[in-house]
Formats: structure tokens, sequence, C-alpha cells
């Protein structure tokens, strides 16, 4: 199931795309999906404890928020975390997949919202987390939040609940 929607958000394309997104709102969309996929990274590292991919992702894209590294290399680090994912339970997988959507938003910005929708569903997942952890995890990202960004975002998973699983919904 595609998480990005058919028509591109005008507000998620960079101003030299045709788009009003700032380069600074970009770095900011960013920075908080890679908190969301942070936070889920241990259900990934705790069932697979030798593979690198996803961490690498995340350290790939604060890379590319400093400007250190072009989007294209960052843009390949999502399909290696990605990668990473397969096979695995779902909690793990999920974390990975998170991974994979944070540093995609160098290459799409949209992509923010598939690192929190995949977060959510990652510690959804977990059988030790009481059944409103998904709900709990929502509430948590909204608190991470940059001032910024926040409308932006909130009106995001508002817009694309439906194609996200329905995991911002209340």
């Amino acid at each position: 199931m595609p998480i990005l929607p058919a028509v591109r958000d005008a507000r998620f394309i960079t101003i030299r795309r045709g788009g009003t997104l700032t380069d600074a709102d970009h770095r900011l969309l960013a920075q908080w999906a890679i908190a969301c996929a942070e936070h889920v990274l241990p259900l990934f590292e705790n069932q697979v404890t030798d593979d690198l991919r996803p961490r690498t992702a995340l350290d790939t894209a604060r890379a590319w928020v400093r400007g250190d590294v072009p989007m294209k290399v960052a843009h390949q680090a999502a399909f290696a975390a990605n990668a990473a994912g397969r096979g695995l339970p779902d909690q793990a997988r999920f974390a990975a997949l998170a991974a994979g959507q944070a540093v995609a938003v160098a290459h799409v910005a949209a992509h923010e919202l598939g690192a929190a929708a995949y977060e959510i569903r990652a510690v959804a997942a977990s059988s030790d987390r009481p059944p409103d952890a998904g709900r709990a995890e929502r509430d948590w990202q909204r608190e991470q939040l940059p001032a910024a960004i926040r409308d932006l975002v909130l009106d995001d998973q508002r817009l694309r609940d439906d194609i996200c699983w329905g995991v911002f919904s209340d």
C-alpha cells in the first residue's frame, strides 16, 4: 500500500522545484522523521544485532540535514534500510522501514509521514506494549514536532491518515 498521495502536495515540494517548502522546513521534517525512526530503532536492533543498515540510514539522514551528503546518497541509504527489514517480525520490519522513510525525506519530503506511520506500527506490533501504545506513540511524536512545521504535519496526518493505515486518527 502506498503511503504517498497520487497527487503531490506542493507544501512538500521545495521552492526550487516549484513547491512552497523552504530548505529550512525540509530539514526540520527530516529531523522529526529521524527522531521518530530512532525512537523505535531498538525494536530492530534487538532482533538483528549485526545489521547496521537502519542505523546507518539515520546517520546518513543526519548528515544530509547538515549538508554533508547529497540527496542521492541519502536516497540509496533508504533502499538499504528498507531491505534490512525483509522477512523480519512486524516490529523489527516496521522499525527498519521507519528508518528507510526517514532518510528518504531527503529525496521526497512527504516521506516524513511514512517514518511516523511505520514507527507507530512498530510500537503497536510489540507484544510487550499496552493496546493503546500506538496512540501514545502518536502523541509522543506530536510533542516532538518543531513549531515551524507542526501545523503542516498535523494537516498532512489528517489528509493522509487513510493511506497510512489510520494510525494518526483519534
